[in-house]
């Protein structure tokens, strides 16, 4: 059987970085910063990772924007009328600064347009922490903000996360695929539990790898370049 659909994680399979050293210690000496004026930084900090707990827990009854949501602003105090502007104006000004934590691939564009070009239902199945704005930044780091994809996960319009199978089966669902027709690119086991599901899935070994933790084992391993002859060759299949 073919695939239909291609998911691609973006941190660390579309764009290197190291996400949990280096980018989001840097992502939350920003934020702090910024929302300083308004809420401590500790309690800050402690909020959002409680609120991100809740959208790891997410069990689909809501998106998870307001399972963060019902979480964080109580635990800060505030309103998410109040506050969320706040949030807005980081991700559309100071975000962009952490552009220099990370570094492009230089065949990840080639191949997102390699799936493009062979037919494929092309979605960015990154983890939905955040919003699309934020996503948006990141694909544009990645060289790869401007192709239709079919879906683009984020905090606004996904209702579960990884590794939860319902995060993938929301995926299918939507593509209107069969799970064994979709394959699963990314760099960690939030990727390849996907296979749980009936998906194939191809690791693409990156810094945050961690081989003891991937169960099931991918159906495929190499580099991007691997990943672009494969589609190739199950395209002429």
């Amino acid at each position: 059987m073919t695939f239909k659909a291609i998911l691609f994680d973006l941190d660390g399979t579309l764009l290197e970085h190291d996400m949990r050293n280096e980018f989001i210690p840097h992502y939350f000496a920003l934020l702090t910063a910024h929302m300083a004026e308004w809420i401590p930084p500790q309690k800050l900090a402690a909020g959002v990772m409680q609120a991100s707990d809740a959208v790891t827990a997410n069990d689909g009854s809501r998106t998870n924007a307001d399972a963060f949501a019902a979480v964080f602003y109580p635990l800060v105090g505030y309103s998410r009328e109040e506050i969320e502007p706040h949030f807005m104006d980081f991700y559309t000004r100071v975000f962009p600064t952490l552009r220099q934590y990370v570094k492009s691939k230089p065949e990840a564009r080639l191949a997102v347009q390699t799936a493009f070009d062979l037919g494929y239902d092309v979605v960015i199945a990154t983890n939905p922490h955040f919003p699309a704005i934020a996503t948006q930044h990141r694909l544009a780091w990645a060289g790869v903000e401007d192709f239709p994809y079919r879906k683009v996960t984020s905090y606004e319009n996904s209702h579960f996360a990884k590794p939860s199978l319902g995060y993938y089966q929301e995926i299918i669902t939507e593509v209107g695929c069969k799970p064994e027709e979709a394959l699963m690119i990314g760099d960690e086991a939030m990727d390849m539990v996907a296979a749980r599901l009936g998906c194939r899935t191809f690791l693409v070994p990156s810094a945050a790898t961690e081989m003891a933790e991937i169960d099931p084992p991918p159906t495929y391993q190499g580099t991007l370049a691997d990943v672009i002859t494969l589609l190739h060759t199950m395209q002429t299949n």
